[in-house]
């Protein structure tokens, strides 16, 4: 029987970060154009996080099911370690979907901006469709693409546009930006990763681009934010105090580059958390006060 140390571990707390981020920064974005809706702003935490939980325990289903986790080097799953159910995860990833449907509802109701129903839709399909399918696609090296346009511009852009109705050209590199930092936690883990996905027959992006490769690829994902920040800040000057970032980014960067395996990657997996958080506080500070 999990406990409930468990069923938090398995939704993956050292993530979370990346639902909140956005719609930190798309929250500021729209106090910049006087339209801050704070309740808005709730429902859209409450949509990401769930959505995001719903995925990661459907992840955990799917993976332990296929028997992928079996030579994971990263945290045991709640599955494939057998400290629950496969059905009993499934059943919580089921909660969350509905969770996150229903306050998307909501927000789209609030906001008058029915379409996004078709957006959140796209979204609930998506967490599914990344492991919990017969034919998914973060097994065939789409899952950092996914990452990036949930958890960069559907997310920022849509929490933007629920509480001020448009969008701006500095918005869109701060969700581009924002999404770039989530893809560098998932490019970690599939480094890490990446022999036992290649033994298990899931073909990641770093299976398919080499280690090497994958890792150049990670340089630039990690140092272009800082590039984005300094871009945004030829219209709103105080958005360039995210850029701060680019020393710790700039360590992570050269660690990953250098070779680091295994769980020398840990490091590397915490401090993108903080680095993540760090550059959506201040890039939000600075887009609010601008």
């Amino acid at each position: 029987m999990p406990t409930s140390r468990d069923w938090i571990d398995g939704a993956r707390p050292r993530t979370l970060w990346t639902s909140v981020a956005p719609v930190l920064v798309g929250t500021a974005a729209a106090a910049q154009l006087g339209s801050f809706r704070p309740f808005h702003a709730l429902l859209a935490v409450v949509v990401g996080l769930s959505l995001q939980i719903a995925s990661n325990y459907a992840n955990d289903y799917a993976d332990g099911v296929r028997g992928t986790d079996v030579n994971r080097i990263g945290p045991s799953r709640l599955v494939a370690s057998g400290r629950a159910r496969p059905s009993a995860v499934k059943r919580a990833a089921v909660i969350a979907s509905v969770i996150g449907g229903l306050a998307g509802a909501a927000l789209s109701a609030l906001s008058g901006q029915w379409w996004l129903l078709l957006v959140g839709a796209f979204a609930i399909v998506a967490a599914w469709a990344y492991t919990a399918t017969s034919n998914p696609y973060g097994y065939k090296g789409w899952g950092e693409v996914m990452v990036w346009i949930f958890f960069g511009p559907v997310a920022l852009l849509g929490t933007l546009v629920t509480q001020a109705g448009r969008i701006t050209w500095w918005s869109v590199i701060a969700a581009a930006s924002v999404g770039l930092y989530a893809v560098a936690l998932l490019m970690v883990n599939n480094i890490r990763d990446l022999e036992g996905d290649l033994l298990a027959g899931k073909h990641t992006l770093a299976v398919r681009l080499g280690s090497v490769n994958t890792r150049r690829l990670f340089v630039a994902v990690v140092i272009s934010p800082v590039i984005g920040a300094i871009l945004i800040g030829l219209a709103l000057p105080w958005a360039m105090i995210a850029a701060l970032v680019a020393l710790p980014a700039v360590l992570a960067a050269v660690t990953v580059a250098v070779g680091a395996s295994g769980v020398a990657l840990k490091p590397v997996f915490i401090g993108l958390g903080g680095i993540g958080m760090a550059y959506a506080t201040l890039l939000a500070f600075g887009i609010a006060v601008s």
